[in-house]
């Protein structure tokens, strides 16, 4: 194989594929990059841990059809470094060359048989979604799903499209968020993917400089994301996933809209004295259009007070801050309504008008 590439091309396919790239492997060729020419003007590069596979095209110039397996994390540092000029790579009996102006190095490669292809599937649906809409909703549910690879289907999002409509969900028994858009399909899908994977394909989107759609293609066990030249393969998930339905709270006693803003800020505040690993407690007390919100630890305490709009009865309620910081934080609008039913229900947080999302915070006993 011999290709020409230009650096600043090939630089940037590299960083796409390399997301694909995972430390925890002891296996040999799941650290390389396999590189396949194309045709005359075009090579693939592909990077995966078995778990979700990265393919991108990229131009260059093809004089010897093949293909090759570097080692990924020396072949990204190498070529990063290199000047912004052409660059030639050959491969001769498992030795690569790699030029540029000046510079020479020689690099061992691995065989491009041994490397696996996770990225085959059988279409069973395929639809266009918008780019900036599904990143949208991945920032507002990836965050509440489950950190903790023993609990399987937990540390996915739950995606849904019905009727026009795309919803996400995520929860990790703490906390809960599902956001819903409208949608130009027809299709009735249901799958879970991984929350980490989600994030990984949201950068990408966010690198692409292509045009506002992109297609996701569903089979019985695979997602594969197309976005311009790359093409992203992620396992599903398996199991059954939470009704999450039941647990949204159909009845409340308090309703109270605030202003998220102020929100966060008189709770970021509050937080300052309440040490990490005890559950960050903060105390909301909800009076006559007012929240009084207070923490207290053995450097002290703390107490502020902000206007809202109250119906209902009052309660005292307790929170770790960092999950109702996480929710308040993704939402876009500048007033939310939280509902109440008592200080040991979760708290439900809506928009004030429509329902495009809903977030469930479990509180924290407090005692009086």
């Amino acid at each position: 194989m011999k290709i020409i590439c230009q650096q600043s091309v090939l630089n940037k396919a590299l960083a796409t594929v390399y997301k694909a790239i995972t430390n925890r492997t002891t296996i040999p060729i799941l650290k390389g990059i396999l590189i396949e020419t194309t045709s005359n003007n075009s090579i693939k590069l592909t990077a995966t841990d078995s778990e979700i596979s990265i393919e991108k095209e990229c131009e260059c110039i093809v004089e010897e059809p093949g293909s090759i397996v570097l080692y990924s994390k020396l072949f990204t540092e190498m070529i990063r470094k290199l000047p912004n000029s052409d660059v030639i790579i050959e491969e001769q009996n498992g030795n690569v060359n790699i030029k540029c102006k000046t510079y020479s190095s020689d690099i061992v490669s691995l065989q491009a048989e041994e490397f696996p292809n996770i990225s085959e599937v059988e279409e069973l649906e395929k639809i266009v979604l918008d780019k900036e809409a599904f990143k949208r909703m991945v920032r507002k549910t990836a965050f509440a799903a489950s950190t903790d690879e023993s609990r399987g289907i937990l540390t996915g999002v739950l995606i849904e499209i019905k009727d026009n409509l795309i919803s996400m969900v995520a929860l990790d028994g703490f906390r809960m968020s599902m956001v819903k858009e409208e949608t130009i399909s027809d299709k009735d899908i249901k799958v879970v993917i991984s929350a980490r994977l989600l994030n990984e394909v949201t950068k990408i989107l966010s690198d692409e400089d292509q045009e506002e759609d992109f297609v996701l293609i569903i089979d019985k066990k695979k997602a594969v994301f197309i976005i311009g030249t790359t093409k992203i393969t992620l396992r599903l998930l398996e199991g059954n996933f939470i009704n999450y339905n039941e647990i949204i709270p159909k009845v409340h006693k308090c309703i109270v809209k605030a202003d998220r803003r102020e929100l966060v800020d008189v709770i970021e505040r509050a937080s300052l004295i309440v040490k990490e690993g005890k559950n960050n407690l903060i105390k909301i007390k909800i009076e006559e259009n007012a929240a009084v919100i207070s923490s207290r630890s053995e450097e002290g305490k703390i107490k502020e007070e902000i206007s809202v709009d109250v119906e209902g009865e009052g309660l005292e309620i307790g929170f770790n801050s960092k999950y109702i910081l996480d929710v308040m934080k993704v939402i876009d609008e500048d007033e939310v309504v939280l509902e109440f039913n008592t200080n040991v229900t979760p708290c439900l947080v809506k928009p004030v008008e429509g329902s495009s999302f809903e977030f469930l915070i479990l509180p924290v006993r407090i005692t009086s």
